[in-house]
């Protein structure tokens, strides 16, 4: 099943014009700079802003202007949460998330009310008015009300952009719950590459309005385009990789990278689960020989397959191991002094330490 979308949406002198798809049931990350037109998006997807286009979800069709097709957005079956939880004050915290077991009726429940209240961790807060809640306890709350409507697709508009940085944390890992546990599409709107490289399994990178990029995170991680959103200093490649196992004495996992190996600290890593990296450009340093009597622990020997020169002295040099391809941020004399060409054989050297930060559980 695939969600596709060709639709316009013109606002004064903006015009959102995109033309995306992605495998279904999915996280699909719209992700890209304040002003893009990623919200825009997603009231086009709802219903909410007025488009032209079309727009399905596997057989069904919510947009088809040509054919006169235009279902209002209370028909949808689609959940939004908000970056303000739009909680109804006047109502408890049961009583919101049964609002949305109320816009489901006739529709055959694939969320129960317990096992929700379970996942999201409510049942403390049943009771509660949404005064005495805090801004994470509120998303959760939003998150549960939108899935007890039995949504066939779920939309979340910056749902942690009001959040500071320890309230995001507390809500993320439950998104992720939410993905692993229900088969329900979502499209999440952010500008927060870590958002992103947590949670989607597919991104349309939106520009001005455009998706000027579309695929897997792995994918487009590769992409020039992604890189000049992102900035030189967060541009890097994507590995998916699997954990080995883990080291009880330094706590480092271990990695598989085809013949490879990467060791790096993985909270809550145990072996045979799937991870994600973001390897930053930064990070990588290459070499033309294998290097000997370094403390760097993390060396993959590949082959330099393209050098992508980005101005200011950086050029960014891809690098293909067989089992990943990874991005080196090196300058002009660098690869003068090296001779590196494509097709030369070379080693990637990335230090622990730099991927702490930048690896996710799957």
């Amino acid at each position: 099943m695939t969600l596709a979308v060709d639709v316009v949406v013109r606002r004064g002198a903006f015009e959102l014009a995109v033309r995306a798809e992605a495998p279904v049931p999915s996280v699909v990350a719209a992700f890209g700079r304040s002003g893009a037109g990623k919200s825009t998006l997603v009231e086009a997807l709802a219903g909410l802003a007025p488009a032209t286009g079309t727009i399905r979800l596997g057989a069904t069709t919510w947009l088809d202007t040509n054919a006169g097709v235009n279902v209002p957005a209370e028909r949808r079956r689609i959940g939004c949460v908000f970056q303000d939880a739009r909680l109804f004050p006047h109502l408890d915290v049961r009583a919101n998330l049964r609002y949305g077991l109320r816009r489901a009726h006739g529709v055959e429940a694939f969320v129960d009310f317990d096992e929700l209240v379970a996942l999201l961790d409510l049942g403390a807060l049943l009771e509660r008015a949404p005064h005495r809640l805090s801004g994470g306890e509120k998303q959760r709350v939003a998150l549960g009300r939108a899935l007890l409507s039995q949504p066939r697709l779920l939309l979340l508009d910056e749902p942690l952009s009001a959040l500071d940085a320890a309230r995001r944390e507390d809500v993320l890992p439950f998104l992720e719950k939410l993905r692993d546990r229900w088969s329900v599409p979502m499209v999440y709107v952010s500008h927060r590459y870590d958002e992103v490289l947590r949670l989607a399994t597919h991104l349309w990178l939106l520009d001005a309005g455009r998706v000027v990029a579309q695929g897997t995170p792995a994918t487009t991680s590769l992409d020039p385009r992604v890189g000049r959103v992102l900035g030189p200093e967060l541009r890097g490649a994507v590995v998916e990789t699997i954990v080995e196992g883990v080291d009880a004495a330094s706590g480092l996992a271990t990695l598989a990278l085809g013949g490879a190996r990467l060791r790096l600290v993985l909270p809550g890593a145990i072996a045979g689960m799937p991870a994600r990296l973001h390897v930053p450009a930064r990070d990588v340093v290459l070499a033309t020989e294998r290097p000997h009597g370094l403390s760097i622990r993390n060396e993959l020997r590949g082959t330099l397959t393209a050098l992508d020169d980005e101005g200011a002295d950086a050029v960014f040099a891809t690098v293909d191991t067989g089992a990943a391809q990874l991005l080196a941020r090196i300058t002009r004399a660098a690869v003068r002094d090296l001779e590196l060409v494509p097709g030369r054989e070379v080693w990637a050297l990335v230090k622990a330490a730099s991927l702490q930060d930048h690896a996710f559980r799957r």
